[in-house]
């Protein structure tokens, strides 16, 4: 009877240290390429929501049309969504990014809304008693006390960014997503589960400096 291998990444073991040692830097630069797409994605996400929502928050008719068109981009399956924008960016980093982008539209739009609506009357007009004009008022009041729901969505859009980053794989900008289907490919266990571990551990760690960031950005709340 055969003995079964010393070497773990022989006997293709699910947890494998062997694996960590000797394809470090393979996954550093996969687990980089992977924040880099998150981190621009959401960023770019965000520039396109602010607008909308205030948009949407100073022509009430607009409300409608803009959670409607970011709803339906939500429902898009990935493929689909990369299919459509091939054309325009063919196999790029950038096709991830402005696809990821236009899924966090809707979440971001949803709350900056929500955080607006929800900003006290009284607090307005205090602001109004003070002398503020509609612009400084939306600056040095509104979007302040907006700050928790806004990033309420801004967390789930960046977790959400973290899981459907591994997608872009199809297109060979997936971070650590290329990793995992090419482990999947080849029945690679190691692979797939470290892979799939630090796209867990990048989810936390943003979801935990988002967390940290709201609570520096509302000092009222912990009073």
């Amino acid at each position: 009877m055969t003995a079964p291998p010393d070497d773990c990444l022989a006997r293709n073991d699910w947890i494998c240290g062997d694996y960590l040692a000797t394809r470090g830097h393979i996954l550093l630069d996969a687990a980089l390429q992977h924040l880099h797409l998150t981190v621009v994605s959401v960023l770019l996400g965000l520039v396109i929501a602010l607008p909308l929502a205030l948009i949407a928050r100073r022509w009430r008719w607009t409300v409608g049309p803009v959670l409607g068109v970011t709803t339906v981009l939500y429902t898009i399956p990935s493929l689909a969504m990369f299919s459509l924008l091939l054309p325009l960016y063919g196999l790029s980093s950038t096709l991830v990014v402005v696809g990821l982008a236009l899924y966090s539209l809707t979440l971001l739009v949803r709350n900056i809304l929500a955080g607006l609506a929800g900003v006290p009357e009284e607090a307005k007009e205090a602001a109004r008693g003070m002398g503020y004009g509609p612009l400084r008022q939306l600056l040095a009041v509104e979007l302040p006390l907006a700050v928790p729901a806004a990033m309420a969505g801004l967390r789930i859009a960046t977790v959400s960014a973290v899981a459907l980053t591994t997608i872009g794989a199809i297109v060979g900008h997936g971070g650590l997503g290329n990793l995992i289907y090419a482990g999947m490919n080849s029945f690679f266990k190691a692979q797939v589960l470290t892979a799939s571990a630090l796209c867990v551990v990048i989810a936390v760690a943003f979801d935990l400096l988002l967390l940290g960031l709201e609570r520096l950005l509302t000092p009222w709340r912990r009073a």
